[in-house]
C-alpha cells in the first residue's frame, strides 16, 4: 500500500483465516505463582510501563481551530475533541471491547477510524462527526480487511481504500463517500496469477499508478495517464529490487519521486519518468549506510521539505528553509528530545508537536508560526519521571563472519554494571529493525535489574540490499548466530553474567527465542515465547489468505516445503523439543492471524509430553500481540515473575 506524504506528516499505519482454540490448560497456578514472583519493593510498578495514556496521538483539524486525541474510555483507547484554546474536550467514540486501532481527519467536521475485532486485523472504517453524531460503519463486511489508499484531503466528503470482499487474497479499490457511506468501485484485481498489491493516486486523488506480483517473484510497475486508460506495464524487477513510487511531481504529470536500489545497494531517493520507468537526473539523496525510503513535502507551497533517514537514531536531511527554520526554532525549547512535526492545518502555519527520547514518551505541544507561539498541551506519561529510567545506547559488535550488526544496549541503574542477569531480545518481522526511542517494556526490564541487548540480526531493514538477503532461508542459522555473536559479545565485556541470561521476542523474536533455546541450549537460562513461530511448515500453511500473494517470496526468503523440507525441518523448534533445557514460557492471543496459535500449542504439547511444566498464557480477545490494558498487565506481571524466578537479578546496590 502506498500512501501520499503530507508536509512532515508522521500517519499511524494499520495492518484470516479462522484461528485454532486450544484446549491446553494455561496453568493458571503456575501464572499465579509467577504474578506473585513479579511482586516487590519498586517506585513504578508494572502497570506504569504499560497503562493505556490519559491523552495520546494528537492532531490538528484542517482548519486548525480543533486537536483531537485518543484516551481512555472503558479502559479501551477512543477519540476526543477539543477546541483550541478551551479546556473541555468532548468524546465521541464509546468503543468498548476493543482499543481504536488508528484515525485521522477526513475534513473539519468529519473523522474517520479503524478497528479490528479480538485481534483479528480484519479492520473496518468508520466515520462519526467531531461532535459525535452522524456514526456509521462505512465498510459493514464480516472477514473483511481495509487499506487506506488515499485519504484525498482535497475532497472533503470522499476516501479511498483498498477492500479485500471480492476475494480474500485481493484488494479491490475502492472510492467510498464518508457521509453517505457509499462504496463504488474504481478498478478490478481480479488476476489471482497476477495480483495487484499496490496503487499510488495523484495530486488529484486518480489512480494512476499500480504495482502488481507477476511469476510469484516479480514486481511489475504499471502506469497510466489518466482514470479512462488501462494499465500498462512499465518496469519489471526481480522483488529483491525496490523501486517504489513515493507521490507526483507537482506539475501532476508524468515524473514521481520513487525510492530505489536498482543498480546499488542502498535505497536512495530519486525522480522517475513513468512513461519509461527510467531515472530522470541525479540521485535527490543518499546515505552510504542505510536505505533511504521517504520524502516529505509541503501541500500548500508545493515544495519538497525534508528527507528522513534512520542511522542509530533518526535524522533530517532539510530541502527547504522554512521548514529547517521552524525545527530549528523547536530545539531551541526541546532540543534534549527527538522532535517531529505530527500534523498540520491545511494553512500550514499551525503545527501538531510530539518529543521522545529513550527516557521519556515525551509530550505534545501546539506551534503557532504567526505567534511563534509554543504551548505544551499534555505529557503523556506524567507518572514516569525520566530521570529515573535507563539510557538506551547505540552498540555495534561483528558476526562471526564479519558483518557489523548494530543494535541498542540498555544497562539497569545499579552502581555496578559488571557480570549482570541480561535478557536478549531479537526484534519481530524478521524484515523489520528496532529503533531508538522510549520502549516500556525494555524500561520495565531495567527497572527490575536487567540489561536488555536488542540486535539487528541480518535480515533487519534499511541497512541495505545485501544484508537484507543474507538473511534468505536463514532462519535458525546465520540469522540466529548472529543473535548468538551479541550474547558471547556481552559476556566477553564483561556486561552479562553467562549463568543469568535470558532470551525473549515476540513473533519473529518468538521463533528466535524457541531457536536459541533449542539450537544453543546451554546458553539460556530461561526463555519466554510471545506469539512466535515453531513449526516452518505449519506457519506456511495457515498464513492470512491475503499473504498468499507473496508465498513464493517466502518461500525464497524462509524456504519451500517441499524443495527446502530437510533445512526446514532442521530450523523448527517443535521438531526439535528434545533438545530444550532451558525453562520456557509461551504467550499467545487465540485470535492471531499471522501467528496461528497451533504454532504456540505443539511446543507446550510438545514439552508437556516429556512431563515439562511450560506456562501458557492464552488470551482469548487477542490476536499478535496484546493490545488490551488488563491482559498487558496480566503477560508482563507473569514475564517479570519468570525472569526473577530464573535469574534471580540483584538489586542491593
Amino acid at each position: 500500500m502506498t500512501e501520499k506524504t503530507n508536509t512532515e506528516s508522521n500517519q499511524d499505519t494499520v495492518e484470516q483465516q479462522l484461528p485454532g482454540i486450544t484446549d491446553l490448560p494455561t496453568s493458571s497456578k503456575e501464572l499465579e505463582k509467577l504474578i506473585a514472583e513479579s511482586k516487590g519493593d519498586f517506585k513504578y510498578s508494572i502497570e506504569d510501563f504499560f497503562r493505556n495514556p490519559e491523552k495520546s496521538r494528537y492532531q490538528l483539524s484542517p482548519d486548525g481551530e480543533y486537536f483531537s486525541y485518543m484516551g481512555p474510555y472503558e479502559r479501551r483507547q477512543n477519540i476526543f475533541i477539543q477546541k483550541i484554546g478551551e479546556e473541555k474536550a468532548t468524546r465521541i467514540t464509546s468503543e468498548t471491547d476493543r482499543d481504536i486501532s488508528g484515525y485521522f481527519w477526513a475534513n473539519n467536521n468529519r473523522i474517520l477510524f479503524i478497528k479490528d475485532s479480538g485481534g483479528d486485523e480484519n479492520f473496518q472504517l468508520y466515520a462519526v462527526d467531531k461532535d459525535g453524531k452522524n456514526a456509521i460503519d462505512l465498510t459493514p463486511f464480516e472477514k473483511v480487511r481495509i487499506q487506506i489508499i488515499d485519504q484525498l484531503e482535497d475532497i472533503e466528503d470522499e476516501i479511498i481504500i483498498g477492500m479485500n470482499n471480492n476475494n480474500p487474497q485481493l484488494f479491490d479499490p475502492y472510492r467510498v463517500n464518508i457521509e453517505s457511506g457509499k462504496i463504488q468501485q474504481i478498478a478490478e484485481n481480479n488476476n489471482p496469477a497476477e495480483p495487484i498489491d499496490g496503487y499510488l493516486t495523484d495530486h488529484n486523488g486518480k489512480l494512476r499508478i499500480a504495482t502488481k506480483i507477476k511469476d510469484g517473484t516479480n514486481a511489475v510497475l504499471m502506469y497510466r495517464e489518466n482514470e479512462n486508460e488501462d494499465f500498462k506495464e512499465v518496469l519489471t524487477t526481480d522483488f529483491r529490487v525496490t523501486v517504489q513510487p513515493l507521490f507526483f511531481d507537482f506539475d501532476n504529470k508524468n515524473i514521481v519521486y520513487a525510492t530505489s536500489n536498482m543498480n546499488r545497494d542502498k535505497n536512495v531517493i530519486v525522480k522517475m519518468d513513468m512513461r519509461t520507468g527510467e531515472e530522470v537526473g541525479d540521485v535527490l539523496f543518499s546515505h552510504p549506510d542505510v536505505d533511504v525510503n521517504s520524502l516529505n513535502y509541503s501541500r500548500k507551497r508545493k515544495v519538497l521539505t525534508s528527507i528522513p533517514y534512520t542511522t542509530a537514531k533518526k535524522q533530517n536531511h532539510f530541502l527547504d528553509k522554512e521548514i529547517e527554520d521552524i525545527y530549528k526554532r523547536l530545539e531551541k525549547d526541546l532540543g534534549g528530545y527527538e522532535i517531529f512535526i505530527t500534523s498540520t492545518n491545511k494553512a500550514e502555519d499551525k503545527f501538531m508537536i510530539r518529543t521522545y527520547s529513550d527516557r521519556s514518551l515525551g509530550a505534545y505541544y501546539t506551534y503557532d508560526i504567526q505567534d511563534d507561539k509554543l504551548t505544551k498541551i499534555a505529557e503523556v506519561s506524567p507518572w514516569i519521571d525520566e530521570e529515573d529510567m535507563a539510557v538506551m545506547q547505540p552498540v555495534q559488535y561483528k558476526s562471526r563472519d564479519g558483518k557489523t550488526i548494530n543494535g541498542y544496549l540498555t544497562l539497569p541503574n545499579v552502581a555496578n554494571q559488571k557480570n549482570l542477569p541480561v535478557i536478549i531480545n531479537p526484534h519481530g518481522g524478521p524484515w523489520a529493525r528496532d529503533n531508538w526511542g522510549f520502549n516500556p517494556e525494555i524500561q520495565l526490564f531495567a527497572s527490575r535489574g536487567y540489561a536488555v541487548l536488542q540486535m539487528n540480526f541480518r535480515g533487519s531493514v534499511g541497512y541495505g540490499r545485501d544484508f537484507w538477503e543474507s538473511s534468505f532461508k536463514q532462519w535458525g542459522k546465520t540469522m540466529q548466530d548472529d543473535i548468538t555473536d551479541g550474547v558471547e559479545w556481552l559476556i566477553d565485556q564483561d556486561i552479562a553474567d553467562s549463568e543469568r541470561i535470558a532470551i525473549y521476542g515476540g513473533s519473529y523474536g518468538g521463533y528466535a527465542t524457541l531457536a536459541g533455546v533449542t539450537f544453543t541450549p546451554d546458553l539460556y537460562k530461561c526463555a519466554i515465547d510471545y506469539v512466535g513461530v515453531s513449526n516452518l511448515f505449519t506457519f506456511m500453511n495457515t498464513i492470512p489468505p491475503y499473504w498468499k500473494p507473496y508465498l513464493e517470496m517466502m518461500h525464497t526468503m524462509v524456504g519451500n516445503p517441499e524443495a527446502d523440507s530437510v533445512q526446514m525441518a532442521a530450523a523448527s523448534p517443535a521438531l526439535h523439543t528434545d533438545k530444550i533445557k532451558a525453562p520456557l514460557f509461551v504467550i499467545q492471543g487465540a485470535n492471531d492471524p499471522r501467528v496461528n496459535i497451533d504454532e504456540a500449542d505443539q511446543i507446550v504439547t510438545s514439552l508437556r509430553a516429556r512431563g515439562i511444566e511450560v506456562p501458557y498464557l492464552v488470551k482469548y480477545d487477542e490476536g499478535h500481540g496484546f493490545r488490551n490494558e488488563e491482559n498487558r498487565f496480566e503477560a508482563y506481571k507473569a514475564m517479570v515473575g519468570f525472569f526473577h524466578k530464573h535469574l534471580q537479578p540483584d538489586l542491593k546496590d
